[in-house]
């Protein structure tokens, strides 16, 4: 088995309402996110995945999130934009493009800071 991961990073605001803290505020982030895909094979010559599929998926993702006040965003205007819930929303949505035999979307991290993560899987 092999696990496959692709890295990537946007920016955004965010505001966590019925949070008692500093959070509750509008405040930003650049999140790192990571997609983890877990294949059971390779190919002819040796790829279970070719790392470029992955990007492209992730990287459109990302640029309908970057630069943008998160909870204006149709997904998040009935949802706060936690880091959790921004982890599931892009779980969905990679998995929906994963469409690969023997291969699957296993997780995908949020990291709102360089000590602070969050994973998603289902």
């Amino acid at each position: 088995m092999y696990k496959i991961n692709v890295s990537d990073t946007f920016s955004a605001a965010h505001q966590l309402k019925g949070y008692d803290g500093a959070c509750r505020n509008v405040h930003g982030h650049t999140w790192k996110v990571r997609v983890g895909i877990v294949c059971e094979t390779t190919d002819d010559i040796g790829l279970s995945i070719d790392f470029n599929v992955i990007k492209k998926h992730l990287r459109e993702l990302i640029e309908t999130l970057d630069h943008q006040f998160l909870n204006e965003l149709e997904i998040f205007k009935s949802l706060n934009p936690t880091s959790e819930n921004i982890a599931r929303y892009m779980y969905r949505h990679i998995k929906q493009r994963i469409n690969i035999p023997d291969c699957y979307l296993a997780d995908v991290e949020v990291w709102e800071s360089d000590k602070s993560s969050i994973i998603y899987s289902e």
